[in-house]
């Protein structure tokens, strides 16, 4: 069985959020409930090879501990009787007692051939299950956790399945079945014997009941701990150039240390509550029982003998594991279960994009878009776009800028449907984009991102994402439409060489000409590229220029920029400030109307922004470009300090 490892990361926002409310321990509660429904239903799905998984240990254990006595107190009794000692008079209870143990064997080796299947297959599928329901998730959720800690949560969510079965197979069932059994011969004996050991049992519970509970708590600032510190672990690997580069090692390492301390001192806490108050009660009770089950056995031996005897003890006897084991079963189960809730805890939250009940068929008449009366904030602040129209016919090419904050790459993500608007409607090819299901809407559109993330696979892999059915001749003629030939061939194994993850290995604008020929490749009607030429050099920035001019023809493009010279070609240039358009028109006619554009026209320098006619030079962004709202967007950023 694995040994439990908490989520991490960015379960600190969501259960930072909720600790310490009222709401909190009702959130737990229903995730370990549901945690509970997932892995009781896995095996109820399964249940012909569960079945004989969760029976055979069981049965095993009665042959070995249950029936096999019975056959040693058989032989006692002869020989206390004064019976026949010879071999052959003796031989049928040996024989007897040989067989039930390789019974025992052999129906233990069933039911772990059968219990390997089920946790194999329940693992696989909560596994599949796991990740459909992430995939499920609207881009705020992925914003509001570590990567990381998501990695550890879904996964430890199929893989603590096995200890689950494990334990309702070894320590439940394995327990619980022989002990219906041995009070069934134990009433053959005498019905006392058998009041008394169920008696002493529920006593134990009941005792034991109220600690386990304050335990659970115990449990809980446990796990909590383990959240925050796999969360700044995941969170300094992350950035981990950034430590380095302002040599805060020592710093993060000392963070680490008290979290881990912080860790360890709540992880003891619990561990000796159940050592020092749980288990302190149980031992005297399960003393108590062997005691108790003996002396039943002696006193009422007048009507039992010395079989009697030996069984009753025996029983009693095996029993007192069962009194030990409570506080670890319950360990075992809560840990497993506490875990799996780090998980079901995030789906508790439905997501806020989600395809409609009863979508439209993809039928657009056209590659136009039109945004009607859109509607749009951040949560928790004002609104970003209130009544904001804007038409866009089909083969138009279009560019958005304006000033940081104005709303451009939220545009595009709103036409994405990334997120949702509040109010209004977004039309494509004359379809509400709501009532399409999204992988239909996003299939008709190829996007690349200022920041491009690649996957941790081959150049033609990242290229081929974007189509995978591609061959590998229109795989390369997007390579050079992209120019990704130029630097592809630089590489140790040429186009099957490993970018390292999201494409560290690779420049900042070499990941742009891969995202640009997945853009080629994906030969979509409807062109998204926010600041998609930002990290190229000037020479490279021409040549790609080229190619997405051609790329371009017969297709609606939206464009964002802060480089104005590359949008001067568009047909028409739109022109956002604090989501509100305030120009349109051709890049002559704005400069001949002297406005917002013409101002950031004339301040513009070597891709700089002026955002105000006094501000001077050493005020504007780097020349890596100014980043637009799609990362450091002043709304996105309000909105992520409120949430």
């Amino acid at each position: 069985m694995a040994t439990a490892v908490s989520a991490s990361g960015g379960a600190v926002a969501v259960l930072g959020s909720r600790e310490g409310s009222a709401d909190g321990s009702s959130a737990r509660k229903s995730a370990v409930g549901l945690a509970l429904r997932y892995y009781w239903g896995e095996l109820r799905r399964q249940w012909v090879i569960a079945v004989p998984a969760l029976t055979a240990p069981a049965l095993g254990n009665i042959c070995l501990f249950y029936l096999a006595p019975l056959a040693v107190a058989g032989l006692v009794g002869h020989l206390a009787a004064g019976g026949d000692g010879s071999v052959a008079a003796l031989l049928p209870y040996v024989l007897g007692f040989g067989g039930l143990l390789l019974a025992g064997e052999v129906l233990w080796r069933i039911g772990l051939h059968f219990l390997n299947r089920t946790d194999a297959r329940g693992i696989e599928r909560l596994g599949v299950l796991g990740m459909d329901e992430l995939l499920t998730k609207d881009a705020a959720f992925f914003h509001d956790n570590f990567a990381g800690s998501l990695t550890k949560r879904v996964l430890s969510f199929s893989s603590r399945f096995e200890e689950f079965a494990d334990t309702l197979t070894f320590s439940i069932m394995a327990k619980v079945v022989p002990l219906t059994f041995a009070s069934v011969v134990l009433w053959q004996y005498h019905p006392l014997l058998v009041l008394v050991l169920v008696g002493l049992i529920l006593v134990t519970g009941f005792l034991v009941a109220p600690l386990i509970r304050r335990r659970q708590r115990l449990v809980e600032e446990r796990e909590a701990a383990k959240v925050l510190v796999s969360g700044h672990v995941a969170d300094v690997l992350t950035n981990m150039e950034t430590v380095r580069a302002f040599a805060a090692e020592d710093r993060e390492a000392t963070e680490h240390r008290a979290r881990v301390a912080e860790q360890q001192r709540l992880s003891l806490r619990s561990w000796d509550y159940g050592n020092l108050r749980v288990d302190t009660v149980v031992a005297p009770i399960s003393v108590l029982t062997s005691a108790v089950g003996l002396l039943l056995a002696v006193a009422l031996r007048g009507g039992l003998g010395v079989e009697a005897i030996v069984v009753t003890f025996t029983y009693y006897s095996n029993t007192i594991s069962i009194m030990f084991e409570f506080n670890q079963i319950y360990r075992r189960m809560e840990s497993v279960l506490t875990e799996a809730a780090q998980f079901t805890e995030l789906l508790l939250v439905p997501p806020t994009v989600v395809d409609p009940p009863d979508p439209q068929p993809l039928r657009p008449a056209d590659a136009g878009v039109r945004f009607e009366r859109v509607r749009f904030a951040y949560a928790d602040g004002p609104p970003l776009f209130d009544g904001l129209d804007l038409d866009i016919p089909s083969g138009t090419k279009i560019g958005l800028v304006g000033q940081s904050g104005g709303g451009k790459s939220t545009l595009t993500r709103l036409l994405l449907r990334l997120m949702d608007i509040d109010d209004g409607r977004i039309l494509v090819g004359g379809q509400d984009i709501s009532r399409l299901r999204q992988a239909d809407l996003r299939g008709l559109i190829a996007y690349v991102p200022q920041d491009p993330a690649m996957f941790h696979r081959t150049v033609r892999d990242n290229i081929a994402f974007a189509r995978p059915g591609a061959t590998e001749a229109e795989i390369l003629r997007a390579a050079r439409a992209a120019h990704v030939t130029e630097f592809v061939e630089s590489l140790p194994d040429g186009f099957d060489t490993l970018v390292g993850e999201r494409g560290i290995k690779l420049s900042g604008g070499q990941r742009q000409r891969l995202a640009l020929a997945r853009a080629i490749l994906r030969d979509a009607p409807i062109l998204l590229l926010d600041e998609a030429t930002s990290a190229l050099d000037s020479e490279s920035e021409l040549l790609v220029q080229e190619a997405l001019w051609h790329l371009m023809q017969d297709r609606t493009a939206l464009v964002v920029a802060h480089r104005l010279s590359t949008v001067v070609r568009m047909d028409r240039l739109v022109v956002l400030n604090r989501g509100r358009v305030v120009e349109q028109g051709t890049h002559g006619d704005l400069l001949q109307a002297d406005g917002t554009y013409a101002r950031l026209w004339r301040h513009q320098s070597g891709g700089f922004l002026i955002e105000d006619d006094a501000e001077d030079d050493a005020d504007a962004e780097d020349d890596a470009g100014v980043e637009d709202d799609a990362n450091v967007e002043d709304d996105e950023t309000s909105s992520a300090l409120h949430r």
